[in-house]
């Protein structure tokens, strides 16, 4: 491993670590204000959906398939499937579309 990749993973482990200590020391109150509740209570929803988005596009061997798999998993989702059975059929779903695109 090079000198500079030793240097940004520091960097990387202060960050990370900064961002999970500050708030822990300065704030030591409940948090009354309505909008930063929001704003924390929809931040890990938010990364989740930055960070599979991409994967959803990228994973397949067509992006027609994945989009097909999204929309047919918002649509499960929407009648209040479970995770599980969101995933599997989402599966399914890329499972045939390439099947009969490809």
């Amino acid at each position: 491993m090079s000198h500079n990749q030793v240097i940004y993973i520091a960097i990387m482990a202060i960050v990370t670590l900064a961002i999970k200590i500050l708030p822990l020391t300065l704030i030591r109150k409940q948090i009354k204000n309505q909008f930063i509740q929001s704003f924390l209570y929809y931040v890990p929803y938010v990364t989740l959906a930055v960070m599979t988005f991409p994967a959803i596009m990228e994973a397949t061997q067509s992006p027609l398939a994945g989009i097909l798999a999204l929309v047919v998993g918002l649509v499960a989702a929407w009648f209040n499937a479970g995770l599980f059975p969101v995933a599997v059929i989402c599966c399914v779903v890329v499972f045939v579309s390439e099947f009969f695109l490809i």
